[in-house]
């Protein structure tokens, strides 16, 4: 083997006759494959087979940039797209505070937090860096990854020592470069690892050749149990250390025991209680973050510093026990916030030979225990459970009873129902057969099915209304903005302003007072639960609302304009009645229009056609057919047919008689639609329609708009009469019945209404889209048309009328939530910062006590909009129980780690 290098790319080449040409930057290396024994294991004593197959000692190939890198040596320059749940994100200001830090590596390309559901989204290039230091700033922080590990099955710690000829911290830092990588571990004997459970395609397909090539062996994973002590472990333990030495350095004082004992058990107890504090702090000046944990621990050391030793521990216990409970709190708020809509499958049971794969992947599987289906036939192979993101279109996937459906699809066999709920707020079971389409997320009630795939993963129709969810939870509404742009000032103003009181009192307790009751978390949970909860609820519900900001401007709608048809309507005409000429009979009447319609898309032809056919009637051959001004005509025999307008066939010189004239003039007085068939030059037939039907609960929907104090208004193209007749129905005065409207008219009219009043425009075609950027709140109904759906601020999957003030409702009792929690943080702030200056106590952990009850409060005020029958004094009951077992949970994991048993 020789080696060149390329000085204008920065490129160093092995060349050997009889292998590829491999390349590899100047930060990375390349390894050869090495010898193995028949089980996997490498041979000890054969170090020369090793080296006659050109094996490269690591120590001599690893670049040493710097004691952090060492490179997996595969070709993954460019962005990487990786997501996973944390833990500990309470807060936006948290995220953006961990968002902040994690961005200062050279590495990261994007980095999305959300506090909704305590995810991460990084973009990284791994040609600068690696997945893993990232994760190692988020952890720092408190935010470490909430996934599992899993043992690389089939290799152990010594016998990749042995082969990569390596250390244990060499090791472990080469397995870290590994694409993908978040953590590992190396026990006593296995090697565990963590990784997100969400990658691209290439990715996966890198970061498994990474460490086949590294280990030897093909991946597979087994999920590991690992003991060891997580960050609310810690915290925890923390907490109960410190509740035990509290009431013993006040025996201490009570009974003046010398100086020394009383500095020491205290010392013990504020670094042992506080560990997890202090860490987090020290991370946040590490990554120039300044928050709120800075001014605890400053508080902490302070009251230090002063001899204030019970004031010390019952801060840290305070601290511990609160920051535990609102870690509870907020995932029992996201657990309520997920809803039916947020859920799509990971993994997903194909039926095929073969299991699908990229070229050159070692695909990784899982230990799952998967049982036969009964009426699948024999010959068929065994189904077998494999990740979403190796699941491609033309696949063959199974799902049973009871199950999520994982991917669009047609179904190719079987007969079942599905919950539809998620998607578009309908409750009752949709029956499903073979031929018809299934969307992913879905919950198959009765089965089995086999679906032939068509979208998977972001590209189901699904995933888009989630990341439409996801997008729109996240986006923080003017308030939340306001609010944090005031705790950035205040935070500084709070450090400085602690000392200025100081200096100016003479006592410095009060500064870490106030650095203690003037931190702002209360504040910053104030609008952000409630706005997320609620947006998953309406998720839930059927409604996709772009964010916090539309459901303030929701909760103010005064007037409601909906468009009739397609909104209130289902747009599909019905026949209402036939009037013949003398001599004319029905099925004459009825064969010949469907003769003349027979090719037309005009709503009225399908409903003669329906007609026609309900009362056997075969069309008629008519020829030379074209469409008219307002109708059609065609050559029956010898005779010129006729089927439109009133005033078309009047321009025609037809002749129609007085009573088909009246019953036409009478049909459009009551709302109704009217075409008159003629035949030569006489009118045959009449026939008016029931322009379309309301759909079920527009009543109902109407009466709830009346309860909330909400005016209703009827805009549509169709005649003045149609839309009056249509108020009448609905108890709507005429005089908010807009007819005869074109889509400008409508968006003019919008606009004109909304700079006196709130609006809500409600409409499903392309022509409301302006109407629906004019209003204040847009609202589309049904699928819509894409520029419809652009236009909007809330989308309405379902044609049900009544989610509307089911989202109003909402909306208001969301702002009455927000505003109560604005009072109460801003009220008990206030207090605890004039109580401090006017002396009227001078606890600390009074101070923390009530600073961190306000807190919990507030979360649990938002997460209680997800269910409006939950019990707030059982849920704090709920919160407590969990605090006594998971102490119990980190000491038992404690015991393990220390003793190695149970």
């Amino acid at each position: 083997m020789r080696k060149r290098e390329d000085e204008s790319e920065g490129f160093i080449f092995f060349e050997d006759d009889d292998e590829d040409e491999l390349i590899a930057s100047e930060e990375k290396l390349i390894k050869d494959e090495s010898i193995e024994s028949k089980d996997g294991q490498v041979e000890s004593n054969e170090l020369a087979s090793f080296q006659k197959e050109q094996f490269i000692p690591l120590q001599n190939i690893l670049p040493k940039k710097d004691d952090d890198y060492f490179s997996a040596e595969l070709v993954t320059d460019g962005i990487h797209n990786f997501e996973w749940p944390i833990k500990g994100m309470d807060c936006p200001d948290c995220a953006m505070k961990a968002s902040s830090a994690t961005t200062k590596n050279p590495a990261v390309a994007s980095c999305k937090i959300s506090h909704a559901d305590g995810m991460v989204r990084l973009g990284i290039d791994l040609g600068k860096g690696d997945l893993a230091k990232a994760n190692r700033i988020l952890s720092s922080l408190g935010h470490e990854p909430d996934v599992d590990w899993f043992r690389l099955s089939g290799v152990t710690v010594e016998s990749v020592m042995g082969r990569q000829r390596c250390d244990r911290t060499s090791l472990k830092r080469l397995l870290l470069s590994a694409p993908g990588l978040l953590d590992v571990r190396l026990e006593e004997k296995d090697i565990l690892i963590r990784r997100p459970p969400t990658m691209q395609p290439l990715t996966r397909q890198e970061h498994e050749i990474a460490l086949e090539r590294m280990t030897g062996k093909s991946v597979e994973l087994v999920k590991g149990d690992v003991v060891g002590l997580s960050t609310e472990h810690w915290r925890l333990i923390g907490a109960s250390i410190a509740l035990v030495l509290l009431p013993i350095i006040l025996l201490l004082e009570a009974f003046s025991m010398p100086t020394i004992i009383i500095v020491g058990v205290g010392i013990l107890g504020t670094v042992v209680g506080g560990f997890r504090m202090f860490m987090e702090a020290i991370a946040s000046i590490r990554n120039r973050v300044l928050g709120f944990q800075i001014l605890t621990t400053m508080a902490v050391i302070g009251a230090a510093i002063l001899q204030q030793w019970p004031e010390a521990l019952m801060v840290v216990l305070l601290e511990s026990v609160s920051g535990h409970l609102e870690s509870s709190a907020l995932i029992r708020a996201r657990d309520a916030m997920q809803g039916g809509l947020d859920r799509l499958p990971r993994m997903a049971r194909v039926v095929s030979g073969e299991k699908p794969r990229l070229a050159g992947v070692s695909s990784t599987t899982f230990s799952t225990g998967i049982s036969p289906l009964s009426s699948l036939e024999p010959s068929r192979p065994e189904p077998e459970e494999i990740p979403i993101e190796l699941v491609f279109p033309g696949t063959m996937v199974e799902v049973r009873s009871g199950e999520l459906i994982p991917v669009d699809g047609i179904i190719t066999e079987g007969v079942g129902q599905i919950d539809r709920a998620p998607l578009t707020g309908e409750s009752v079971p949709i029956r499903v057969e073979e031929g018809e389409f299934v969307e992913a997320g879905l919950v198959l009630l009765r089965g089995p099915i086999l679906i032939e795939v068509s979208a998977v993963g972001e590209d189901t129709a699904l995933s888009n209304l989630i990341d439409r969810v996801h997008t729109y939870r996240d986006k923080p509404p003017r308030l939340q903005s306001s609010i944090e742009l005031f705790t950035k000032f205040w935070v500084p103003s709070v450090l400085l302003g602690g000392v200025g009181v100081a200096l100016i009192y003479g006592e410095w307790m009060m500064m870490l007072l106030l650095w203690v009751v003037a931190c702002p978390c209360a504040l910053l949970l104030a609008a952000p639960i409630p706005h997320a909860t609620a947006l998953s609820t309406a998720a839930h519900q059927g409604v996709i609302a772009r964010g916090g900001d539309v459901l303030e401007r929701t909760a103010r709608v005064d007037l409601a304009l909906l468009d009739k048809t397609g909104t209130l309507t289902s747009g599909k005409p019905r026949l209402n009645s036939l009037v013949l000429a003398d001599g004319v009979s029905m099925l004459e009447a009825l064969s010949l229009a469907a003769g003349l319609e027979v090719r037309s898309n005009h709503p009225y032809a399908s409903t003669i056609m329906l007609a026609a056919e309900s009362e056997d009637a075969e069309p008629i051959e008519v020829k030379s057919l074209a469409d008219g001004v307002a109708g059609v005509s065609g050559k029956s025999g010898r005779s010129i047919v006729r089927l439109g307008s009133q005033e078309w066939l009047n321009s025609e010189g037809i002749n129609i008689a007085q009573p088909l004239e009246d019953a036409a003039s009478d049909a459009r007085a009551n709302g109704f639609g009217v075409s008159i068939l003629s035949k030569s030059n006489n009118a045959i037939a009449v026939f008016t329609f029931v322009n379309d039907d309301l759909r079920d609960g527009v009543k109902s929907l109407i009466n709830d708009f009346s309860e909330l104090g909400i005016a209703v208004e009827l805009l549509s193209g169709d005649s003045q009469p149609a839309v009056e007749a249509l108020g009448k129905q609905l108890g709507i005065d005429a005089r908010y019945c807009r007819g005869d409207i074109d889509p400008d008219g409508k968006a003019i009219w919008v606009e004109r209404r909304s700079q006196a009043l709130c609006t809500l425009m409600a409409g499903d075609g392309f022509n409301d889209a302006a109407a629906l950027a004019a209003a204040d709140v847009g609202v589309a109904v049904g699928s819509g048309e894409s520029v419809n759906l652009d236009a909007a601020d809330v989308l309405i999957p379902s044609n049900d009328p009544r989610i509307l003030a089911r989202l109003i409702r909402l909306s208001k009792k969301t702002r009455m939530i927000v505003n109560i929690n604005l009072a109460i943080s801003l009220i008990v702030t206030l207090v605890l910062v004039i109580s401090v200056i006017d002396r009227w106590h001078a606890s600390l952990a009074l101070g923390v006590f009530i600073h961190e009850g306000t807190a919990i409060i507030i979360l649990l005020n938002g997460m209680w909009l997800a269910d409006e029958g939950m019990s707030r004094l059982g849920t704090l009951g709920t919160l407590f129980k969990q605090l006594g077992s998971d102490c119990m949970e980190a000491w038992g994991s404690l015991k393990v780690m220390v003793t190695g048993s149970d």
